[in-house]
């Protein structure tokens, strides 16, 4: 499990909070009138958004480091067995972390990066009217919004 240094070092310059469509999901919301928390220490993975008022969760994920199906992180792409431990690892992580979130009585949302970035990102007031339709809503459970379809 040989990780070049160059690239490793390329890689964990990459920020973990705040990245950009977070910023712009937490914008978009807030200028909605939504107030919420972020990166809560009282869950486990410290989720990006938390809506306490509406007992919700969401998260913006990247999509090349949580192994979403889409351009951005093209699953034809040979990654090196380090890289795809990681992302594995994380994928495996979300997936606890999700299931503790609704175990608790919280539903969650999740933002993919290739909605609001790349080639499919579809308009924001879109992708801010799915969640607040969602907010809004009594969905229990998990949904997610993605770019659009090529």
């Amino acid at each position: 499990m040989r990780v070049d240094p160059k690239r490793s070092k390329i890689m964990s310059a990459i920020k973990a909070k705040n990245t950009k469509p977070e910023l712009i999901i937490r914008k978009a919301l807030h200028s909605r009138g939504y107030r919420f928390r972020i990166h809560s220490n009282n869950f486990p993975g410290h989720p990006d958004i938390v809506l306490p008022k509406y007992k919700s969760i969401i998260l913006v994920n990247g999509c090349f480091w949580h192994k979403h199906d889409c351009h951005i992180f093209n699953p034809k792409r040979k990654l090196s067995s380090a890289w795809a431990s990681k992302i594995d690892g994380n994928v495996a992580r979300d997936k606890r972390n999700i299931n503790a979130y609704i175990n608790a009585g919280w539903k969650v949302f999740i933002v993919w990066e290739c909605s609001i970035q790349g080639k499919t990102k579809q308009p924001l007031d879109v992708v801010i009217n799915v969640i607040i339709n969602w907010l809004e809503g009594d969905e229990p459970g998990v949904s997610e919004i993605s770019g659009l379809s090529n």
